[in-house]
């Protein structure tokens, strides 16, 4: 069955970069706090916002910012992708890479690069105990994180 379209609304599209910074190896970084702001920054109302990572060893995940939980998964994931195995990316008769990050690449593929958050009565649609997390797994480094916000 098709529903008509009874009333056109103007969609609004903005898009901005922040950079974040991680202090270590590996690290759960809280951006809820920007994310927010840049919604609010644009008045956009309902809708939604789309949060990506431009790297290849960062993951983006909501969860809880309770650092026991964050401790839990940083051991889950050393214990499931070893460091010390030997990855041809980290050998250099297989890659030119210098960094020997190939467990960084394999932890952050198992996770998004980017979440989608609703927006409604421009506030973002997360419980309370809800963040919106950088995952680092190559740190310290400076990162780039994309955010597009669309709605009316």
């Amino acid at each position: 069955m098709r529903t008509a379209l009874t009333e056109r609304v103007g969609l609004l599209a903005r898009r901005q970069s922040i950079l974040v910074s991680s202090a270590t190896r590996r690290q759960l970084i809280d951006i809820t706090r920007q994310v927010r702001e840049s919604v609010v920054d644009t008045g956009i109302v309902n809708g939604m916002v789309l949060v990506n990572v431009l790297h290849t060893t960062c993951s983006m995940i909501i969860a809880e910012t309770e650092d026991e939980l964050a401790d839990e998964f940083f051991r889950i994931m050393a214990r499931f992708i070893e460091d010390g195995y030997p990855y041809r990316h980290n050998d250099p008769r297989w890659s030119d890479c210098e960094r020997g990050n190939a467990a960084a690449h394999l932890r952050a593929s198992l996770f998004p690069h980017g979440v989608a958050v609703a927006i409604i009565g421009g506030e973002l649609v997360l419980d309370q105990s809800h963040a919106i997390l950088l995952a680092e797994w190559d740190g310290p480094r400076l990162r780039t994180v994309d955010i597009q916000i669309l709605g009316a």
